[in-house]
């Protein structure tokens, strides 16, 4: 379940610094409201990419069964719980980072600045972050003053209607994260 997690955690920076794969992921990354729908929020071709990640991580690993389901189960709740618009008490929070990822750590990673957008990547487990230099612990606007999504990605028609986030990825050119 650890090592899974993190190739997932490799999986999510890769979609950050592979521009092509960042066309895709920016769909979960423009959503102008951080909430519970944003944790489902993603490109089907992202998805289909990730479905073969965790196909080949589980060909080279060999899990037992019990432990895929576990990871699943644990990811996606964990992916809706980081994902949810809800504060926990800042001592609860400050605890919790150090086991799981909470709401206020993602929620620095879906900022519109691009070295905030490149922090905090875990979904389940905040160590990969801690290990290898991608942790921030709090955006500079702060929680409540932080802007989310992405620069130049504002207009409903692309980023709420479901035709406009699935050709998200194949519209205008990507010079950088912010974009």
């Amino acid at each position: 379940v650890i090592a899974m997690d993190f190739v997932i955690w490799l999986q999510h920076v890769m979609v950050h610094a592979v521009p092509v794969l960042w066309r895709l992921h920016r769909v979960h990354h423009a959503d102008p409201d951080y909430d519970l729908t944003t944790g489902a929020r993603f490109h089907p071709i992202e998805i289909a990419l990730s479905m073969l990640i965790k196909i080949a991580t589980i060909a080279v690993l060999g899990p037992p069964v019990l432990a895929v389901l576990i990871f699943e189960v644990v990811l996606n709740a964990a992916a809706m719980f980081n994902h949810g618009n809800i504060r926990l008490p800042a001592g609860l929070d400050r605890v919790l980072r150090w086991i799981i990822v909470t709401p206020d750590m993602h929620r620095v990673h879906h900022s519109v600045e691009e070295d905030e957008t490149n922090s905090n990547f875990g979904f389940n487990l905040p160590w990969w972050d801690r290990l290898f230099g991608t942790y921030r612990e709090q955006p500079r606007a702060g929680q409540l003053g932080m802007a989310i999504g992405i620069h130049g990605h504002t207009d409903p028609r692309e980023v709420v209607r479901l035709d406009g986030m699935l050709l998200m990825p194949f519209r205008g050119e990507v010079a950088s994260l912010s974009q």
